[in-house]
């Protein structure tokens, strides 16, 4: 079973991709509700919280930790893999390692919360791999809220979505990381916004195929024989229950789906 932790219910676009790649793995989800948006926040208080919602779902009884949120990813991955004995796996890596296999001419664009840009996560990951590579980021701060709100195709979701991506833009970049879970719910305009010459990388697409070697190597992700259809092949919960993240949760994932209240 492969707990899954997020700051909120962006993450559930990577529950997706990873239900999409491993249909028969168990999985375990909980986003941070309560305390969204972790992008403004700072790194100690991200780190804590993370630990917390790691614990919750250990004690789940998962096997392994995949962190959704690029924001914890940045700020606390290495803690959690110092803190618990299991695989840990981030959403930075993935991301970074695709945009510089896509890229053409390596100007590549980053757009996240404050505190990723802030970290510099992206930069030292993607120049360790190619010191050639040009890195631009834009803090895009407005946009995880805007998302858990459900504006997704509102006129003012729009504009600031182009007023972010111009930097990026005069920069003539040739690939864009979506650099927070929540952005591929607004992948459509971003395209738009950036040019459909420019490539987007979505890292839970990137991260699931890191799952898919995991789980080839250790059966014992695979649930059980005796895990049938009218069983969650995921269970989702969140820390704050509240309609509106129900109805974001549910469009993420596409159909209604049902959430549990975790108290952390």
């Amino acid at each position: 079973m492969i707990g899954i932790l997020d700051s909120g219910t962006g993450g559930l676009t990577v529950v997706r991709a990873l239900m999409e790649a491993l249909p028969r793995v168990q999985m375990v989800y909980l986003g941070d509700t309560a305390r969204a948006p972790y992008g403004g926040k700072s790194p100690e208080t991200i780190k804590a919280y993370a630990l917390q919602n790691a614990a919750f779902l250990v004690g789940k009884g998962v096997r392994a930790l995949v962190i959704a949120c690029n924001t914890v990813s940045s700020c606390a991955a290495g803690d959690l893999a110092s803190r618990f004995d299991l695989p840990v796996f981030e959403a930075v890596s993935p991301g970074a390692g695709q945009a510089l296999e896509v890229s053409r001419k390596l100007r590549i664009g980053v757009m996240g919360t404050r505190a990723t840009v802030e970290s510099g996560i992206y930069p030292r990951k993607i120049q360790a791999l190619n010191p050639e590579a040009k890195v631009f980021c834009a803090a895009c701060p407005l946009l995880v809220p805007l998302v858990e709100e459900g504006w997704l195709n509102r006129p003012e979701t729009n504009r600031i979505v182009k007023k972010y991506l111009h930097p990026l833009k005069v920069r003539q970049i040739d690939t864009l990381i979506l650099g927070c879970n929540h952005y591929p719910v607004l992948k459509k305009t971003i395209q738009r916004k950036i040019g459909m010459r420019v490539k987007l990388v979505d890292s839970a697409r990137a991260l699931a195929v890191r799952l898919k070697a995991l789980v080839a190597g250790n059966p014992e992700y695979i649930t059980d024989a005796e895990y049938s259809g009218n069983r969650e092949t995921c269970r989702i919960y969140l820390t704050d229950t509240a309609a509106r993240f129900r109805k974001t949760a549910g469009l993420i994932m596409g159909k209604d789906i049902s959430v549990r209240r975790a108290d952390i």
